[in-house]
C-alpha cells in the first residue's frame, strides 16, 4: 500500500492520497474514510486503487476522487453500516448501485448517495474515476436538527438517485467540483479557519435541502416562503404557455398587478426577472428534451420549439447555465 495523510500548513483541511494494487489494502483505506464494507474483485491482479482527497476538519467531510482500475463491487451489510453517507458521482464510467430491490444506474448524469443503514452492492466499472463525498452520520444529524430545531426521532434516509444535470440537486454537484478544484490548487483560502467551517456547513445544508429524504416535506414546510397568489398565477401561465411568444405584458396581465409589484416578487422569491425566468425554463426543457431524445431531432427544431429564434444567442445562454454546449450534451447521451 502506497498512500499517506498529511496535513496543509494551518488550514483546516489535509490531504490525503493512496494507491495501491492489493484487495485489502484498497478496502481497509476506503473503510477508514465511510465505515466497513467488502470489496470483490473478479481479477485482483488488474486492481489499480487510487483515492486522494481533502478532509474537512471542522465535521470530517472527506471529498476526493476515487478509481479502482478494474470491475469491483462494494458490499455493506445493515448488521455493519457505514460510518458515513458516501455521495459519488462518475466523472467517466459509470456505475450500479443495488439497494431495496432497485437497480440505480449511475453516471456523469446521475449520482447516487449511498445511506448508511441500508444493505446494498454498488458495482463500479473498471474505466469509472469519480467524485466521492462522504459526510459523518453525526455531522448531517447534526446540521438537520438544527435546521429543524429539534432532535431527529429516525435516520436520515435519502433517495439514493441524484441528479447532476437539472435543478438544485445539479447546482450542489456544481459546488462541490468547484470546492474541490479551488482545494486541489492552493487551499489556503477556503481551508483557512475563517472560512472552512461555513464552507463544510453550507456544503451539507446544500445537500439536505436540495437531495430529496425522509425529512424532505417537514424541512419544506419550515423554510420555505409562502408565495404570493399574484406570484404562483404568473408562475404557472409562464410553466403552461412557455412555447408560445410571450412578452412581459402577458405576464403581467395574468398576475393582474402593476410591473413594478410583479418584478420585486420574481426578484426576491426566484432571483430573476419574469423574463430571465421565462428563458431558464426554456433552456431547462430544452435540456431534458436533448438528454431523452436520442438524437431523433436536431438541437435547432428542439430550441425553436421552446421559442428560441436566435440559435446562436441560445447556444451562448445554454452553455452559460449548463456549462456545456448544446452538442456536448447530445454526445455525451450518444456516447452512453
Amino acid at each position: 500500500m502506497s498512500g499517506s495523510r498529511q496535513s496543509q500548513g494551518g488550514n483546516e483541511h489535509r490531504g490525503i492520497s493512496a494507491q495501491s494494487h492489493d484487495l485489502d489494502s484498497a478496502r481497509d483505506w476506503m473503510a477508514s474514510i465511510c465505515g466497513p464494507h467488502g470489496l470483490e474483485v473478479q481479477a485482483p491482479q488488474r486492481l489499480q486503487f487510487q483515492h486522494s482527497g481533502n478532509v474537512l476538519r471542522s465535521m470530517a467531510t472527506t471529498l476526493g476522487y476515487v478509481e479502482y482500475g478494474t470491475d469491483v463491487t462494494i458490499v455493506v451489510r445493515d448488521e455493519a453500516p457505514l460510518n458515513c453517507y458516501s455521495v459519488s458521482l462518475p466523472l467517466v464510467g459509470q456505475q450500479e448501485l443495488s439497494v431495496q430491490g432497485q437497480l440505480l444506474q449511475s453516471n456523469q448524469d446521475k449520482g447516487l448517495i449511498l445511506s448508511p443503514l441500508d444493505s446494498q452492492a454498488l458495482t463500479i466499472a473498471g474505466d469509472c474515476r469519480k467524485i466521492i463525498v462522504a459526510i459523518p452520520r453525526p455531522a448531517l444529524r447534526q446540521v438537520l436538527e438544527g435546521l429543524l430545531q429539534r432532535p431527529l426521532d429516525a435516520p436520515l434516509v435519502f433517495q439514493p438517485e441524484m441528479d447532476a444535470v437539472m435543478g438544485d440537486q445539479a447546482g450542489w454537484w456544481r459546488m462541490v467540483k468547484f470546492l474541490l478544484g479551488e482545494l486541489e490548487r492552493t487551499g489556503h483560502l477556503f481551508g483557512s479557519p475563517f472560512m472552512a467551517s461555513d464552507l463544510e456547513h453550507l456544503l451539507l445544508k446544500g445537500l439536505l435541502l436540495s437531495q430529496p429524504h425522509n425529512y424532505s416535506a417537514e424541512l419544506a414546510n419550515i423554510l420555505s416562503p409562502a408565495y404570493p397568489h399574484y406570484l404562483l398565477r404568473a408562475r404557472q401561465y409562464i410553466h403552461d404557455n412557455a412555447r408560445e411568444d410571450l412578452c412581459l405584458e402577458d405576464i403581467e396581465r395574468e398576475a393582474g398587478v402593476t410591473r413594478f409589484k410583479l418584478f420585486e416578487a420574481f426578484k426576491r422569491y426566484f432571483g430573476l426577472s419574469p423574463m430571465a425566468y421565462l428563458k431558464k425554463y426554456r433552456l431547462e426543457a430544452v435540456r431534458r428534451e436533448l438528454l431523452a431524445d436520442q438524437s431523433e431531432r436536431n438541437i435547432s427544431t428542439i430550441a425553436m420549439s421552446w421559442g428560441f429564434t436566435h440559435l446562436g444567442r441560445f447556444s451562448s445562454d445554454y452553455k452559460k447555465l449548463f456549462d456545456e454546449m448544446p452538442s456536448q450534451t447530445l454526445s455525451r447521451v450518444a456516447r452512453r
